[in-house]
């Protein structure tokens, strides 16, 4: 009997998780560990980032896997130039991961250019910069998966996070774009959109409106950062290579309802 799994495995391919140091990130990074890719291991930068992501590094360490942790700050000028080449010196990128991005909740009257262009930077600029670096190797070699980490506010905008629900719909017309573009060369582009996952950056949030929002939720309840790794353990591997240019919803069925 075949193995089920085979086309689950990623042996010999390596993966770039941005915002990799815990939650959703460490969840996706364990798990392509786990499959047996090599995992490079992204953090912004701070002493606080350096030593989580080490952590997840020593994780994998531990369970027989290659990683390593590289840090660079997304709100810096040509970040993703820097990051893609750190990484590609260290091995070439066969699977790209690009959760990190910053939401930061305030009335859209009070939005500052600041605040605007450091979630513009971190979101889609440096987004758009790993894309350009790491996307057409991929392409060259004939094997390569994108998942863009998105969010259920792409289509049900929070209203107190204005540019970062736009962020999240732009980084999703961009992965329908590239799906088209690079589909016929080995390369697949998916977004991975959760719902409502608890997190600790929004743990404040959900002490006041969890309730109402897990009314909403047929699973009935929230998700947590596992709840993700199936899903892009699938669109990271062969056992999901005629899937390209989807949007995911993982989120308990609440865009269902």
């Amino acid at each position: 009997m075949s193995d089920p799994f085979a086309t689950f495995r990623l042996t010999g391919r390596t993966a770039l998780v941005t915002g990799a140091r815990r939650e959703i990130g460490r969840a996706i990074a364990l798990g392509l560990a786990g499959a047996g890719a090599r995992v490079a291991v992204h953090h912004a930068g701070t002493a606080e980032e350096a030593a989580d992501a080490s952590a997840v590094v020593a994780e994998i360490h531990a369970m027989g896997g290659q990683a390593a942790a590289f840090g660079q700050d997304f709100a810096l000028d040509d970040a993703g130039h820097h990051l893609a080449a750190c990484v590609t010196a260290w091995a070439p990128i066969d699977i790209l991961v690009l959760n990190a991005s910053i939401e930061l909740v305030e009335d859209f009257r009070t939005i500052t250019r600041d605040r605007f262009d450091r979630q513009i930077a971190v979101n889609l600029r440096t987004t758009m910069e790993l894309l350009q670096a790491l996307v057409p190797p991929m392409a060259e070699r004939g094997w390569g998966r994108v998942v863009t980490i998105g969010s259920v506010q792409q289509e049900r905008p929070h209203p107190a996070m204005l540019v970062y629900a736009g962020t999240k719909a732009a980084q999703l017309n961009w992965t329908l774009s590239l799906a088209r573009q690079f589909g016929g060369q080995g390369v697949t582009v998916n977004n991975l959109a959760p719902g409502a996952i608890l997190t600790a950056r929004n743990k404040v949030q959900m002490q006041t409106e969890a309730a109402g929002i897990i009314q909403r939720i047929p699973a009935g309840r929230l998700g947590t950062p596992d709840d993700l790794t199936g899903a892009a353990m699938l669109l990271c591997s062969d056992a999901g290579r005629y899937i390209n240019g989807v949007n995911l919803f993982v989120d308990g069925g609440r865009t269902a309802v």
